[in-house]
């Protein structure tokens, strides 16, 4: 079992001043997780998207946290690999560049940043966004494993050029997939290439994905693959706050949530602003739903389908509470075939102060449960780590 930290850079009550502190804060963050025994720490890409991810340049994030860090893994997870965000070669020299400089610690994930918002900043065309994603990861695998990378497909040609510097891992840092449905899951399994789960529907929604994720490895033949090296791995998405105090965890925790769902129900589902407020007492599980339900409402509004994962975001049973339930939540993921569990502790509420101590409570009471127990380690199956 490998264990993270994803950071989204949130923010509640975006001043200026706020948002710089909270990328300082993630950083430390970070720098302290390689202290507390984290396997590997992820960051994700967006733009514009007040108040749900100020993390627009994670590649300058990671750089500057691999210069402060010696032994964690630094996972660019996900770059929005549509062209117009990020041309596949502008990616390869990158995260080469960046795999060089951290000793080979990379990790590179794929996803779309297919919010009308972020598609409309750079001209995307969400249209072709899947088949980009696609595209853009055969070049990027082609491209550190040839002296010049030439390649011509259905959406771009690009004539023989050497792609410098070539990354510190052979042949190229292991790739993941950013998967939130079933036909991403099948895609990364096809593509051969691990899977970066959100896991807000909980261990019964993984288990599931799991199987499909699998029933497609099974299925698969070599054709469709991006490398020459294939990464098994099924990383999975947990929200966490560990405390001493369970209901002191459980309200900051699920206050967090609340904000990571409104946010991304605001940008995703045209649902409203979200709320920044923390009121010292609320009945926070009360507000989760009643938020859930404002969600729906606005969707139904809007002639948005409401589907499962519309509502998935405001499920609270999640590792919130002491060391011992957050080791229950994480046998159940374990279970449910999680390879790697991705703490998200950084959400918009949640004081600087809980995120530090979750760590700490992480390391020196849930990962080594898991480290001493003997459980099997889920690793990189044939993942080129």
């Amino acid at each position: 079992m490998k264990f993270s930290v994803i950071f989204e850079a949130q923010l509640a009550d975006p001043t200026v001043e706020r948002e710089h502190q909270v990328i300082r804060d993630s950083v430390e963050q970070a720098v302290l997780a390689e202290k507390m025994g984290f396997d590997r720490i992820w960051a994700v890409e967006h733009h514009s998207l007040k108040w749900y991810a100020h993390m627009s340049a994670p590649e300058i994030f990671l750089t500057w946290v691999a210069a402060k860090t010696t032994t964690i893994r630094i996972g660019h997870g996900v770059v929005c690999m549509p062209f117009r965000f990020n041309h596949p070669a502008r990616v390869a020299e990158r995260a080469a560049m960046l795999d060089l400089l951290s000793g080979g610690r990379l990790d590179l994930g794929a996803g779309r940043g297919g919010t009308e918002q972020e598609t409309s900043l750079c001209g995307v065309d969400r249209g072709r966004t899947t088949q980009e994603v696609e595209e853009a990861l055969r070049i990027i695998g082609r491209a550190w494993q040839e002296d010049e990378l030439e390649y011509h497909g259905e959406l771009i040609d690009i004539d023989p050029h050497p792609i410098l510097p070539r990354p510190e891992q052979t042949p190229h840092p292991p790739l993941f997939l950013a998967c939130s449905r079933t036909e991403t899951l099948t895609q990364a399994a096809e593509l051969g290439i691990g899977a970066l789960v959100m896991g807000f529907a909980g261990p019964e929604s993984i288990a599931g994905m799991r199987t499909a994720y699998d029933a497609a490895v099974a299925a698969r033949t070599p054709e469709r693959f991006v490398s020459s090296v294939v990464n098994d791995h099924f990383s999975v998405l947990c929200p966490t706050i560990v405390l001493d105090d369970r209901e002191r965890a459980r309200r900051i925790g699920v206050r967090g949530q609340r904000f990571f769902a409104q946010s991304i129900g605001h940008w995703y589902g045209g649902a409203g602003i979200p709320d920044e407020a923390v009121v010292d007492g609320a009945d926070e599980a009360a507000e989760m739903r009643r938020a859930a339900e404002q969600v729906v409402a606005r969707l139904h509004e809007h002639d948005i389908p409401v589907r499962p994962a519309s509502t998935a975001t405001f499920n609270a049973d999640h590792a919130y509470g002491t060391a011992d339930d957050a080791i229950a939540y994480v046998e159940r993921l374990r279970d449910a075939g999680a390879d790697e569990i991705m703490c998200l502790i950084q959400m918009g509420t949640v004081p600087q102060e809980a995120c530090l101590e979750t760590i700490r409570q992480w390391g020196e009471k849930v990962i080594p449960y898991f480290k001493e127990s003997g459980v099997k380690d889920g690793g990189f199956r044939g993942g080129g780590r």
